[in-house]
């Protein structure tokens, strides 16, 4: 380091026109050293100095002892060797040597691999990989299960907020359906749910989880676990991760995790029919044209390994979950039903004979109802009783209801009984029809019930298929030319129902 310094302080005074004694005066050196570093045109380098070994004289042997197939001696037995040829020094210089001729016989990369390319129908790749996301104004962990046919490259992607074995399980089944059959072998990495023992030193077989296997045979695939701590194995697999993170995670915010999930879904679908870059075909027309005929068949249902909860449903048709109440149809009321919890999020409700009732997501938060007014449909109300509501409801459903309530108000001590009346027969008619049958009782000051229904049996199509109401309900039947009687329309009222 000294050398080159001196060299590189000499060449740049010199370069600046200064002469031998001023540049011997200024570094403290001969004007010889001087003229002998301006003559060293090229920076100098250090040389190791090499001292002879004990070894050098059995170097030879050596190397014959260790690389040559019919000897293939390890360190021990050159070490015993080289003693009987009166080597009298200690066995690390030999290992040096040793550790110098592996890496000269390590001349290809350890990093160099063959890519494997399977045949249609033989092999698909599972994994996941966790994301932090933005799911309803905050971040959350959320993993992305990923699964790939090797030879197609179509892929299937669902995400969870969990990824116990309950979510490794379902994950597996759902997306051998999302990617319409199964393949003869699926390659996992090592997880605890999955693989049990996988000890790449050992000539012993790998060891899968019990119920891993389970969910195999339910499939109708065989698992085969990749090398231990060596990704490029499913290498198909992991790839795309990168991928979606970018083109689809970063920038992107979900207003619920049903939210993240269909709209992966359209991604990974929109992907699929991209041309991929090893193949340099569509994987979309890849399956369809080929790998499709070599999978197997879906199998019907779903395996699960643990058993669902149980829960009873209130008389109000609700479900107690994890201390929020969610509503099923008023048809299970009282009745037994089991639930579980998919992926952390997803409550899917099932009757005790396994038929699903409905698909929900669970609720942020304790103490909460989730209430639907469709499954209520069955028992509902056709009006309120309440008077305040009934002239809400009645004044938001018709245009003239706040005419019909002010002139029903000076003919009846409760004109909101003859409004909830009216507002029942929503049930057989359109609201626009009654509310030009309203229009016309008011103008006729025929504004009870009983009027009104008398219209609707006698003079519906008469009112309703005349646009200009008003007109229409000032004049006689012989002024528009009508001859009919009421039973006319009577007849005409039946076969329309019919």
């Amino acid at each position: 380091m000294k050398d080159l310094q001196q060299w590189a302080a000499v060449h740049e005074l010199y370069k600046r026109k200064i002469n031998i004694s001023q540049i011997a005066k200024q570094l403290g050196m001969s004007r010889n050293t001087v003229k002998k570093l301006l003559r060293e045109k090229e920076v100098p380098r250090y040389l190791r100095t090499h001292y002879p070994s004990k070894m050098d004289v059995y170097m030879d042997r050596i190397i014959m002892w260790r690389t040559m197939s019919e000897y293939d001696y390890n360190g021990t037995r050159i070490y015993k060797e080289l003693k009987a040829l009166g080597y009298a020094g200690s066995i690390n210089p030999l290992y040096r040597i040793l550790k110098n001729i592996e890496s000269n016989k390590h001349e290809i990369s350890p990093k160099a691999c063959v890519r494997i390319e399977t045949p249609v129908g033989d092999q698909a790749q599972f994994d996941w990989s966790p994301y932090n996301i933005m799911i309803n104004g905050r971040f959350r962990v959320v993993y992305c299960f990923t699964m790939i046919l090797a030879a197609s490259r179509k892929k299937a992607i669902c995400f969870s907020l969990t990824s116990d074995s309950e979510a490794i399980y379902e994950s597996i089944q759902e997306l051998f359906e999302e990617l319409g059959g199964v393949t003869l072998e699926l390659l996992i990495d090592n997880p605890k749910s999955l693989v049990i023992e996988h000890n790449p030193k050992s000539e012993g077989e790998i060891k899968y989880n019990p119920e891993a296997l389970l969910i195999a045979a339910h499939v109708g695939t065989e698992l085969n676990a990749c090398n231990c701590y060596w990704p490029r194995t499913k290498g198909k697999i992991e790839k795309p991760y990168q991928y979606i993170e970018e083109q689809f995670i970063k920038g992107n915010t979900f207003s619920s995790m049903e939210d993240l999930d269909i709209r992966g879904k359209t991604f990974i679908k929109e992907w699929n029919n991209e041309i991929h870059g090893t193949t340099k075909r569509v994987p979309e027309e890849f399956f369809k044209n080929e790998e499709i005929k070599a999978l197997r068949p879906i199998p019907m249902g779903r395996l699960w390994i643990k058993e669902a909860s149980k829960r009873v449903v209130s008389n109000d048709s609700y479900v107690n979950i994890n201390t929020n109440k969610y509503s099923v149809p008023v048809k299970y009321a009282t009745k037994n039903v089991v639930f579980r919890i998919i992926y952390g999020f997803r409550i899917d409700i099932y009757t005790t004979t396994n038929e699903l009732i409905l698909t929900t997501e669970a609720k942020d938060g304790k103490f909460k109802t989730i209430t639907k007014l469709e499954h209520y449909k069955e028992i509902a109300v056709k009006a309120s009783k309440s008077i305040p509501q009934i002239k809400r409801d009645f004044t938001t459903t018709f245009k003239n209801g706040e005419e019909y309530l002010k002139v029903a108000g000076y003919l009846f001590q409760q004109p909101s009984h003859h409004a909830r009346k009216i507002l029942e027969l929503t049930e057989l008619y359109q609201a626009e029809d009654l509310d030009k049958i309203i229009r016309y009782a008011i103008d006729h000051g025929s504004v009870d019930i009983n009027s009104i229904k008398k219209l609707l049996r006698d003079r519906f199509f008469e009112i309703v298929t005349d646009s200009k109401t008003n007109v229409l309900s000032t004049k006689t039947s012989d002024e528009m030319g009508l001859t009919r009687d009421c039973g006319y329309y009577e007849k005409q009222q039946e076969v329309t129902r019919l």
